[in-house]
C-alpha cells in the first residue's frame, strides 16, 4: 500500500527478505592433536589459572607473608581485600547490602567498592563469576561429571529466580541489620576457607555440588546466586563482548549446547546487534572455543559492527 504526503510516495510494506544464504552445518570436533586440544581448552585454562593464582596471592599473602615492594601483595578475602597494602577492594554486593542494613560503610570500603565496579564494568559483570569466583570450579565440574553420568534435572526454575534472590537479599538486611548474603554466601565462605582453613562453611559447598550434579544443572550460578544477578545487571553495559558473524554462522546450535547460561545465546538478537548482549554472559569463552565457522569472537563495545537492521519504510522521491 502506498500514501502520497506531501508530494512523495512513502511505501508501508517493506520489501520481502531474501533467505539468508548460509554454509552446510558441521558439528564441533575435538583436535586430535594436543596442541589442538590446549587451544580449544584456552580459556577454560586462562581462567583457572586466574581462580587459582588469585587464590594462592590470598594464601601466600595470609600464610607465608608475601610482600612486593615491602607491602602484603594481597591481603584479606574477596568480600573486601587491600592489594600492596594502599588499594582497597570491596564487594559492590556486599557494600550494597551494609547500605541496605542502614549502616554506613567507611570510605574505604566505598572506593574499593568502586575500583572493582569500574573494573568489571569495563570486562563484563558477570566476568567475575566464570573467572574469579572459586565456586565456579565446582559447579562446572558438577556439571561436567552429570553430562558424562547422563543425568538429567529433576526440575527447572527460571533464571530470572536469582534476581528475586538479590531483591530478598537486600529486605533481610534492612530488617535483620546486616549483610544477609554475606552471613550465608558458600563463595564467601568457601574462599575464607580456603585462605584461612577448611571448616564446617565447605558443607554449603558440598551442597551446590550436589544440586548442581543431582537436580538441577547450572542450578547455583545459573539460576539462583544473588551475586551473579548483581553482576548481570553490571554486565549489560560491559564493554567486552562475544562478537557475532551472522554471515558465517550455519546455525549448527553447539555454542548453545555449552553455554552454562540459559536463553543467553539468542542467534536472532546476536544477529541484529553483533554480539551477545545480554548481562548473563559471563565471558567464559565457551562458544569461542568450540564453533566450528569461528564466528564467535571477543571484542570490544564499540569496535563490534551491528547487524544491518530489517527495513521499515522506503522513501521514493515523486513528483
Amino acid at each position: 500500500m502506498n500514501e502520497v504526503k506531501n508530494g512523495a510516495t512513502m511505501t508501508t510494506e517493506s520489501a520481502p527478505q531474501k533467505p539468508v544464504s548460509r554454509p552446510p552445518i558441521r558439528h564441533f570436533q575435538i583436535p586430535l592433536t594436543l596442541g589442538g586440544k590446549l587451544y580449544v581448552w584456552r580459556f577454560l585454562i586462562a581462567r583457572r589459572l586466574v581462580q587459582i593464582g588469585v587464590l594462592i596471592l590470598f594464601i601466600g599473602t595470609a600464610h607465608w607473608g608475601w610482600t612486593l615492594f615491602n607491602q602484603p601483595v594481597l591481603s584479606g578475602d574477596l568480600s573486601s581485600s587491600r592489594f600492596l597494602g594502599v588499594i582497597p577492594l570491596s564487594d559492590p554486593f556486599a557494600v550494597l547490602q551494609i547500605i541496605a542494613s542502614r549502616h554506613m560503610p567507611i570510605f574505604d570500603a566505598f572506593l574499593g567498592a568502586a575500583i572493582v565496579f569500574l573494573f568489571y564494568l569495563l570486562l563484563g559483570g558477570r566476568v567475575f563469576c566464570s573467572w574469579l569466583c572459586p565456586v565456579n570450579m565446582v559447579t562446572d565440574l558438577a556439571n561436567w561429571l552429570r553430562e558424562k553420568v547422563g543425568v538429567r534435572s529433576l526440575f527447572i526454575v527460571p533464571a530470572k529466580t536469582r534476581y528475586w534472590g538479590l531483591l530478598l537479599a537486600l529486605i533481610l538486611s534492612f530488617i535483620l541489620g546486616v549483610a544477609a548474603f554475606e552471613w550465608i554466601s558458600p563463595i564467601a565462605v568457601m574462599h575464607r576457607e580456603l585462605i584461612f582453613g577448611m571448616g564446617i562453611g565447605l558443607i554449603a559447598v558440598l551442597g551446590i555440588f550436589i544440586f548442581d550434579l543431582l537436580i538441577m544443572a547450572h542450578g547455583w550460578c545459573g539460576h539462583l546466586c544473588p551475586l551473579g544477578a548483581f553482576w548481570s545487571i553490571v554486565g549489560r553495559v560491559g564493554q567486552v563482548r562475544v562478537a557475532f558473524d551472522d554471515a558465517a554462522c550455519s546455525r549448527c546450535g553447539d555454542c548453545v549446547k555449552v553455554c552454562p547460561e540459559p536463553l543467553v545465546l539468542n542467534f536472532k538478537e546476536a544477529a541484529r546487534h553483533g554480539m551477545i548482549r545480554f548481562g548473563e554472559c559471563t565471558n567464559c569463552g565457551k562458544c569461542v572455543s568450540i564453533c566450528p565457522e569461528q564466528c564467535l569472537s571477543f571484542n570490544l563495545r564499540a569496535c563490534i559492527r551491528k547487524g544491518a537492521e530489517p527495513s521499515q519504510t522506503t522513501h521514493n522521491s515523486s513528483s
